[in-house]
């Protein structure tokens, strides 16, 4: 193809996209003419909002049989962080608090896609799937507590209540 011929191809490649733009501002108006569609659009719009993809999933915050203050004990309860995206997130600089102000920090942890960990209470080595506070007593209060997780600018990513009274 000669130059000549290239430089024409943009041109109308140029006037095309301008065309479709202006077409596109002239119909503007007629659709925000009608309010029942851009109500309706701008409701399907906002339920197709990006959820986030790293969550809290399942919270054990009563730990099963007596509450007797044993690691055990302290590692029956535990809060699960969840990445429903593909792929991998960095947890690094994450935290996950609860009413009290008790905070877990992440560090040096990838989440990949699809996965999940369990940050328990109580003492022991972290590895695929569980993570540890290494604390001496509970930190999630059985009848009413929040658990807030929070990204690596402070930012609310996902939070859950319970309240049993």
């Amino acid at each position: 193809m000669t130059s000549s011929r290239k430089r024409v191809a943009r041109r109308t490649a140029a006037a095309v996209l301008t065309a479709g733009a202006l077409v596109g501002i002239t119909a503007l108006p007629a659709t925000a003419a009608a309010p029942a569609a851009a109500s309706t659009s701008a409701s399907a719009a906002a339920s197709k909002a990006p959820r986030p993809s790293v969550v809290i999933g399942q919270v054990q915050y009563n730990s099963p049989g007596y509450d007797d203050g044993s690691n055990r004990s302290l590692n029956g309860e535990w809060v699960e962080v969840r990445n429903l995206g593909r792929r991998s997130v960095n947890l690094d600089g994450y935290t996950l608090t609860d009413r009290q102000g008790h905070r877990y920090y992440f560090d040096h942890l990838r989440l990949g896609g699809r996965d999940s960990v369990k940050v328990h209470t109580g003492y022991g080595h972290d590895r695929y799937g569980h993570v540890y506070q290494d604390r001496h007593r509970y930190v999630w209060d059985n009848d009413r507590d929040t658990a807030t997780l929070r990204n690596d600018w402070g930012r609310v990513i996902d939070r859950v209540s319970w309240n049993r009274r």
